[in-house]
């Protein structure tokens, strides 16, 4: 299992600020044998900073001719990875990807199908800020935990990392950040994936900095938690 190889996806949108910088810290881990950035039409220059960056043979680049979303981005990202293990990473700095390094074991040691990794968990480093972010996310989590007999810390989480085989099986419907409760309903629903979470760090930024999740969102998250629990 330890020559077992990881896939990054990585949706982009208006992250020209950021967004070299990530990928440069992805690129740093010599466990990514892959990239895959999908822009979903970016306006503020970040489209043309990927054309001429000039990255390396790992890199695959993908350009949406519309804005989607991120789970329109990460459908056609999974349907472009080939590596064993894949990843999902924001284009921004508030996840490090040396974290890859923990959340890979459970999957290399055989242990995990899926790991989650945990901002909420404790032991890493966390910015401390947005109250109502946090009982937001608290919340969904704890819905998710009644909803689907699990123990989930953090469901909203941007880093899951799957074995392909896994992602392989599941198809998207969702377009925006629906995303998220929709891959941990249909990776819950299924008994026989093994899923573990690992503590991370979380170096999260404000609405003035970037961020582009709201409490709006959470309205979307909680029906989808719903619908895909008792339908599809």
């Amino acid at each position: 299992m330890n020559d077992m190889t990881l896939s990054v996806v990585m949706p982009v949108y208006n992250e020209k600020k950021f967004v070299l910088g990530i990928i440069n810290k992805v690129l740093g881990l010599d466990m990514v044998k892959e990239l895959v950035v999908v822009d979903d039409c970016s306006t503020d220059g970040t489209r043309e900073l990927l054309k001429n960056a000039g990255f390396d043979g790992r890199v695959k680049i993908f350009y949406h001719d519309r804005n989607m979303g991120k789970g329109a981005a990460l459908r056609t990202g999974f349907g472009k990875v080939t590596k064993d293990i894949v990843v999902i990473q924001d284009a921004d700095l508030e996840y490090d990807p040396n974290e890859f390094r923990e959340m890979i074991k459970p999957i290399a040691e055989g242990a995990a199908d899926v790991v989650y990794g945990s901002r909420l968990a404790g032991g890493k480093p966390q910015r401390v800020y947005m109250f109502w972010h946090r009982v937001g996310n608290d919340l969904l989590s704890f819905l998710t935990n009644l909803l689907y007999n699990s123990t989930l810390s953090d469901m909203e989480t941007c880093y899951k990392m799957f074995k392909k085989s896994v992602i392989d099986d599941i198809r998207i419907r969702s377009n925006d950040f629906s995303v998220e409760p929709e891959l941990t309903a249909k990776i819950l629903k299924n008994k026989a994936l093994r899923v573990y979470e690992v503590p991370i760090s979380y170096y999260g930024r404000t609405y003035a900095e970037g961020k582009k999740i709201s409490w709006k969102h959470g309205f979307g998250a909680l029906w989808a938690l719903l619908k895909f629990r008792f339908m599809d």
